[in-house]
């Protein structure tokens, strides 16, 4: 039988495969919700269309109940025998009380469906934006026990090189976008680093091939201990070689890079930010602490190229450190809207709905809460940004344009993900269904296409200032050369964007592939990619019990 891991693994990573195969066409209708499909008004199972019990009266009841403690509580789990049925009439009454488009959910028997998972899929819109895209693309399950570890910690199996694909169909193109230390990755007998290429997999071609299977069993393993081997041509060199890595399970380091850059006018704070996860809070602090020693800095370069977000109260306290008192103080940092049947009320939390403030004190994911956080005072920052800039990272962005902060935007457009939910833990599963969106003090929050440099338009009119620069991976991040890096340092003092020339589109490899994008995909589990609330003990709902709440 295969394992819950498993199965979430593969449902987690299946999107990111089908992309880097093949460019696939969606169906579905034009702007409004799908309708149901053709039932009777009530099934031999006793569901009734339209008639919902609370989900409370549900919840926990689970085909194969969990025993032990929960890691995420502290406390014991809370599962009793129940049945596939019972956890399908859970997710059906959680997704009508609380999804942002419950109404267009094609309603169906959760009775005639036997996984859960599949029944999830459906509770979702079908609708489709003006563009074409899924109204919804960001809906998502995921092993509770391997979602409690890699939000805490951002532990997840893999290799620890992060994949950047610029072409996903042949002649495909991956690099490596960045290493994790102390990875599979980066031991002395791989040495993978940023910009190497990727050609073949298992033996298979990636560039031309059509093995799908094994490229896709190899680049994303679904489990640790699994041995894969990889053609790779390093940056510079005219000669391949061959290594082989060996799946772990990796812990990011969400600040992996932060450093001082000396200019003629100040020095210039550069950082990566990598994933809003727990252990971020400390290294964030770590980092506006390293730029206030000494006589401080004159500008931030704040790198969000990879980052697709996580915990928006991280989110909300690194701005903070950014801004500082002056442009923040009695200032909401993100306000959230619920579906209109919670107007004024959190439909997860039970509680009046209050805009997330900009967080002035540790909240306490890895440092003890209400300590007073550092703060940089700045005026402006400069964000770099890629596609995979997602979520949380956005709504830094946002935010602080929403106090007037100036946010000059270097590299191209982000993913577009105003959206964001709680974490909902059923029978060791967690369910992620869109629940809000978030706007910021100025009530601005469309952004669904993502903020585009030097084109963007906010809520007020303005052309957001900034510079469309490609992904340069001849350079390591953080070095003045690398092409977004030297460009947000030269905007400093000559507010003018770089010619082509200069950003290194015409640079390839020794075998034709770009060594420079401007677009591509950025694979990561669903949970890096998002907005993520946390549950508190002070703020439980009245109709789930507090065991089954996710807390700190």
């Amino acid at each position: 039988m295969t394992s819950l891991r498993t199965r979430h693994s593969t449902q987690s990573t299946l999107f990111f495969l089908t992309l880097l195969l093949s460019a696939c066409g969606g169906g579905g209708g034009g702007g409004n919700g799908g309708s149901p499909n053709p039932s009777p008004a009530r099934s031999t199972t006793g569901w009734q269309q339209g008639s919902f019990l609370d989900a409370a009266s549900f919840f926990a009841r689970c085909a194969a109940p969990r025993g032990g403690v929960n890691p995420a509580t502290n406390q014991l789990y809370p599962d009793i025998q129940g049945s596939a049925e019972d956890e399908n009439n859970f997710l059906r009454s959680y997704s009508n009380n609380t999804y942002l488009w419950y109404d267009e959910i094609a309603d169906q028997d959760p009775g005639l469906f036997s996984d859960p998972l599949v029944y999830f899929d459906e509770l979702k819109t079908t609708a489709t934006t003006a563009s074409g895209q899924a109204k919804d693309k960001f809906h998502f399950t995921y092993d509770s026990e391997a979602w409690f570890q890699l939000s805490q910690s951002g532990i997840a199996a893999g290799y620890g090189a992060k994949w950047f694909i610029t072409k996903n169909t042949p002649p495909r193109n991956i690099v490596v976008a960045y290493t994790e230390p102390d990875s599979p990755a980066t031991d002395s007998q791989v040495n993978l680093v940023r910009g190497a290429i990727v050609l073949t997999v298992d033996g298979a071609d990636l560039v031309n091939g059509n093995d799908v299977d094994t490229l896709n069993a190899g680049l994303f393993p679904e489990t640790i201990g699994e041995s894969h081997t990889f053609e790779i041509l390093d940056p510079g060199s005219q000669t391949t070689r061959t290594i082989t890595m060996t799946s772990a399970d990796v812990t990011s380091d969400p600040v992996p890079e932060v450093r001082k850059i000396s200019t003629a006018t100040g020095d210039v704070g550069y950082m990566v930010f990598n994933t809003h996860v727990a252990t971020a809070e400390q290294a964030l602090i770590n980092a506006v602490d390293h730029f206030n020693s000494g006589d401080g800095i004159t500008d931030l370069i704040l790198d969000l190229r990879y980052n697709g977000g996580g915990f928006l109260d991280i989110a909300s306290e690194f701005a903070y450190m950014i801004a500082g008192d002056g442009p923040t103080a009695g200032r909401p940092f993100e306000t959230l809207q619920f579906n209109d049947q919670h107007p004024a009320t959190n439909p997860v939390t039970g509680q009046p709905l209050a805009p997330t403030p900009f967080h002035t004190e540790t909240q306490g994911f890895s440092v003890n809460a209400g300590t007073a956080l550092p703060t940089l005072n700045l005026a402006r920052v400069f964000v770099i940004t890629g596609s995979g800039t997602c979520s949380a990272s956005e709504a830094i962005m946002n935010g602080l344009r929403g106090v007037d902060v100036e946010v000059i935007q270097i590299g191209s457009t982000t993913c577009g993900k105003p959206y964001g939910f709680y974490a909902a833990d059923n029978c060791g599963t967690t369910y992620f269904t869109i629940q809000f969106r978030g706007i910021n003090a100025r009530n601005f929050g469309d952004y669904t296409d993502g903020f585009s440099p030097s084109n963007t338009r906010t809520n007020i009119g303005t052309v957001v200032p900034g510079c469309s620069v490609d992904d340069d991976f001849t350079m390591p991040l953080g070095n003045p050369g690398e092409a977004r890096l030297a460009a947000a340092l030269d905007y400093r003092d000559f507010p003018n964007c770089p010619p082509v020339s200069k950003v290194r589109q015409s640079l390839v490899s020794t075998i034709g592939i770009p060594l420079a994008a401007r677009k591509g995909l950025v694979p990561d589990s669903p949970w890096h990619n998002n907005r993520i609330l946390r549950h508190r003990r002070e703020r439980l709902p009245a109709t789930i019990p507090q065991e089954s709440i996710k807390t700190k």
